[in-house]
C-alpha cells in the first residue's frame, strides 16, 4: 500500500508524528497541515514540543513515529533543505566574523541560491555597518543579521524559534515587521514560535497549539476565533458551573464563576439565552484559555 501524500498545498504537514526521547514523548500522534504562503504562530508552554518539531522539520531529528513532510519533501533531504531557513533561538552566529564576513559565509554555504542583495537589504534596513564584527552587536543588530542569512538563502520555508526573546519592544516591533514584510513580498511560509502572544496576535493569520507533546488548537486563526465564543452573564444558581442549562458542556473549554457572576469559553454553540452577553474572542484570549487548561482530550482544528 502506498503511503498518503502530504496536501499539495502545505508548507509542513505531520501525521502520527511522534518523538521519544528516553523515557518520555516529546511529541506524540501530531496530525496537523500548515498552508504554504502563511504565517503560523507555533505557541506551547516551554516543554510543549515546540523545538522539537523544528529540529524535527530541519532534519536535525527523526521522528520515532509517524512522518513529517516539507512540501511533500522528507527533512533532511536536498528538496527540502534547499527550501528551509531554521533560525535558532541562541541565534549561532561567528562574533569574530564582521557582517560582510558572515553575510560571505552565508554565500558559500548556499551555492547556486543565494540572494546577495536581499540579505545585503535586510542588514543595511537597519543601519549596520558591513565592517562590524559580530561580537560587537547588540541582541536586535544580531537577530537583524541571523535573519539576513535565512532570508538571504531565498527559503520556501522560514523556520524561526523565538526570535523575538531578548529584545525590547521597539526592537521586537522592527523585527515583526521585517519578518511580515519580506514574508508577503516573496511570499514565504513563516512559522514563528514566541510567548508574546499580543504579538503574535498581529502577524500570524494561522495558529498551531502544542501542549503535553500534542496538538490542542490548529487552524486559521480568524476562523478559530469565530468558531468559539465568550459568555459573561449572572450565573445560574442551579448549576455547579453557574451556566445556563441550553448551553453544551462538552463545548465550555474553560469558565469561572466570580460572586454572582460568571464567565466562559465555549466552542460555537447556539444563544445561551436572555441577559448574557456574548463575543468573539480575541487570538490572544483564545491561546491563553487554551494554555490554561489542562484537558488535553480534544485537539480543535479549522
Amino acid at each position: 500500500m502506498s503511503e498518503p501524500k502530504a496536501p499539495a498545498d502545505a508548507a509542513l504537514s505531520a501525521t502520527g508524528l511522534g518523538r521519544r526521547f528516553g523515557g518520555g514523548w516529546a511529541l506524540r500522534d501530531c496530525a496537523f497541515t500548515l498552508p504554504r504562503g502563511r504565517i503560523t504562530a507555533l505557541v506551547g508552554p516551554n516543554g510543549a514540543g515546540k523545538s522539537t518539531l523544528f529540529h524535527l522539520a530541519t532534519g536535525l531529528l527523526r521522528p520515532t513515529a509517524g512522518e513529517l513532510r516539507v512540501f511533500g519533501a522528507v527533512p533532511g533531504t536536498p528538496d527540502a533543505r534547499r527550501r528551509t531557513a531554521f533560525l535558532a533561538q541562541d541565534k549561532p552566529l561567528y562574533p569574530r566574523f564582521t557582517v560582510a564576513d558572515t553575510l560571505r559565509f552565508g554565500r558559500e554555504l548556499n551555492p547556486g541560491h543565494w540572494d546577495a542583495a536581499a540579505a545585503e537589504r535586510v542588514v543595511k534596513a537597519g543601519g549596520l555597518d558591513l565592517d562590524a564584527q559580530v561580537g560587537t552587536l547588540s541582541p536586535g543588530q544580531c537577530t537583524r543579521v541571523a535573519l539576513a542569512l535565512a532570508l538571504g538563502k531565498r527559503p520556501d520555508l522560514l523556520l524561526l524559534d523565538e526570535p523575538l526573546a531578548a529584545l525590547d519592544p521597539l526592537v521586537r516591533v522592527e523585527v515583526l515587521g521585517l519578518i511580515m514584510a519580506e514574508a508577503a513580498e516573496r511570499e514565504i511560509s513563516v512559522v514563528m514560535s514566541s510567548h508574546i502572544l499580543t504579538e503574535l496576535e498581529h502577524a500570524c493569520d494561522h495558529v498551531l497549539l502544542l501542549k503535553n507533546g500534542g496538538v490542542r488548537l490548529a487552524g486559521d486563526a480568524q476562523r478559530l476565533c469565530e468558531e468559539h465564543t465568550l459568555l459573561t452573564g449572572r450565573a445560574d444558581g442551579s448549576a455547579a458551573d453557574g451556566l445556563p442549562p441550553g448551553v453544551d458542556r462538552a463545548a465550555v473549554v474553560e469558565s469561572a464563576v466570580t460572586g454572582r457572576q460568571v464567565t466562559a469559553l465555549v466552542r460555537r454553540t447556539g444563544p445561551p439565552g436572555e441577559g448574557w452577553l456574548t463575543e468573539t474572542p480575541r487570538l490572544e484570549e483564545l491561546l491563553l484559555t487554551y494554555l490554561r487548561t489542562d484537558d488535553d482530550t480534544r485537539g480543535v482544528a479549522a
